[in-house]
C-alpha cells in the first residue's frame, strides 16, 4: 500500500500565510502586529473582497491591501497571519473610499477564487469564512448573552457566562459513484439549465466520511456502494464548508431519484465527461474552481473505470 500520493490542487487552496496561533493568544503581540508599518488589511464589502483590477497586458487582478488608516476604527477586524510582506488582517467595511482613492473594485468572492493568484484566493476564503462567522454569532448559544471577539478573531466569548465559541467548519462529502467506465452525476433544481455535477451532502453527526458518501448516494439516487476512496479537499467559504471529494464503487446501475433533492441523475462515460470539460458536450460541467471539476477531471485521467 502506498501511504502518500500526489493530490490535485483545488480552488481556494495554496495559502502561504503563517497563521501564527501564538500571536492570537498574546494580546501585546497582536497590538504590535497591528502597529507595524508593513501591516495591511483585506477589506471585505458585504463579504466580497476589494481588489486591484487586472491590467491590459494580461496581469491578473490582485488584492488591494489597505493601510490601517484606510479601515474604520470600529470595523470588525481579524488577524489572518504573517506573510513575507508583513502581518495581514481582514476587515468588514464599506469600500467606497478604497475604490475612489486607489482604483479598486469589489469583486464577487467566487470570481476572486477563480481569478486571483492561488495564495490570494486562499486568503479570501479564510477572511470571508471568519468574517461571516463573526457577523452571524453576536450572541451566546448557551445563555443568549452578547459575545465579543477574542483570540484575534478565532473565537468569541460571552460577556455574561464566559462561554467560548469557535468558528465552525461544515464538512461536506462530494462524490462520484463509478462502475464499468461510467460515473453518476446529477442536477439540483437550483442549478443553471444543462448544468450537471457530482452529488454532495453534509456529513451528519456520528458518521465517518465513508459512511456519509454511501448514505448520500443511497438517499439521493438509490445507489448502494462498496469501497470509497478519498481524492482531495477544498475550503468553500459560502459560508464555511470543507468539501471532501471521493470516489465510490457502485454495486449497480439502477437508480431511484429523490425528486426533492435532484431533478435528474445520469450515468456518463469518460468521453462524455471529456467533452463537457472541454465545453463541447451536451451538458455543462462545473468550473475549474469547484472541486466537482477536479473529481471529474481526475476520473477521466485515471486508468481505472
Amino acid at each position: 500500500m502506498t501511504l502518500f500520493h500526489e493530490l490535485p490542487v483545488t480552488g481556494f487552496t495554496g495559502g502561504t500565510l503563517d497563521r501564527a496561533d501564538e500571536i492570537r493568544r498574546d494580546a501585546a503581540a497582536l497590538i504590535a502586529m497591528r502597529a507595524r508599518p508593513d501591516a495591511r488589511w483585506l477589506v471585505l464589502d458585504k463579504l466580497n473582497p476589494v481588489v486591484k483590477p487586472g491590467s491590459e497586458d494580461g496581469a491578473p487582478p490582485s488584492i488591494l491591501w489597505a493601510y490601517r488608516s484606510d479601515v474604520p476604527h470600529d470595523a470588525l477586524s481579524v488577524f489572518l497571519g504573517v506573510g513575507p510582506a508583513g502581518p495581514r488582517f481582514a476587515a468588514a467595511a464599506p469600500s467606497d473610499e478604497l475604490v475612489a482613492d486607489f482604483g479598486g473594485q469589489v469583486m464577487d468572492a467566487r470570481a476572486a477564487g477563480a481569478l486571483l493568484p492561488a495564495p490570494e484566493a486562499a486568503i479570501v476564503a479564510q477572511a470571508r469564512s471568519i468574517i461571516d462567522w463573526h457577523q452571524r454569532h453576536g450572541f451566546c448559544a448557551v445563555c443568549g448573552g452578547r459575545t465579543e471577539l477574542a483570540k484575534a478573531g478565532y473565537a468569541r466569548q460571552c460577556q455574561a457566562c464566559k462561554a467560548e465559541h469557535f468558528p465552525r467548519v461544515d464538512p461536506v462529502v462530494i462524490m462520484l459513484a463509478v462502475k464499468d467506465g461510467h460515473a453518476l452525476i446529477g442536477r439540483q433544481p437550483r442549478f443553471p439549465k444543462r448544468f450537471l455535477s457530482a452529488l454532495a451532502g453534509f456529513v451528519e453527526p456520528g458518521e465517518s466520511l465513508e459512511e456519509a458518501v454511501r448514505r448520500e448516494l443511497w438517499e439521493e439516487a438509490g445507489i448502494t456502494c462498496g469501497r470509497v476512496r478519498y481524492l482531495a479537499s477544498q475550503p468553500w467559504p459560502f459560508p464555511s464548508s470543507l468539501m471532501i471529494a471521493a470516489f465510490a464503487e457502485a454495486d449497480g446501475f439502477e437508480v431511484r431519484l429523490d425528486t426533492e433533492e435532484l431533478e435528474e441523475v445520469r450515468w456518463v462515460t469518460k468521453d462524455e465527461v471529456r467533452a463537457a470539460l472541454a465545453g463541447t458536450g451536451d451538458w455543462l460541467a462545473p468550473p475549474p474552481l469547484a472541486i466537482a471539476h477536479t473529481l471529474l477531471k481526475s476520473w477521466v485521467e485515471s486508468d481505472e473505470d
